[in-house]
């Protein structure tokens, strides 16, 4: 089974970006706009602009932190992928 690893950008006026991890992208969308899924994603709606292929659930976890906490790649992956 492989794992996404993703970037949502929210569509409000002061757009803010979440990272998550899942092996099915589609769904996961559906549930962050619905208001079910991470607490943080609760009251927006999302817009998908990145996402990444991972192998394996370890892999895409070790993934998601790197992106989480690397600040100057996070705003790079939003500046890029508009």
């Amino acid at each position: 089974m492989s794992y996404f690893v993703y970037m949502l950008k929210s569509k409000n006026s002061k757009p803010v970006t979440y990272v998550g991890y899942t092996n099915n992208i589609k769904k996961r969308i559906t549930l962050h706009n619905a208001g079910k899924g991470a607490k943080f994603t609760k009251g927006r709606k999302w817009k998908l602009i990145y996402k990444e292929k991972i192998k394996t659930k370890n892999e895409a976890i070790s993934r998601e932190y790197y992106i989480k906490n690397n600040r100057s790649l996070r705003k790079k992956l939003k500046e890029k992928y508009k």
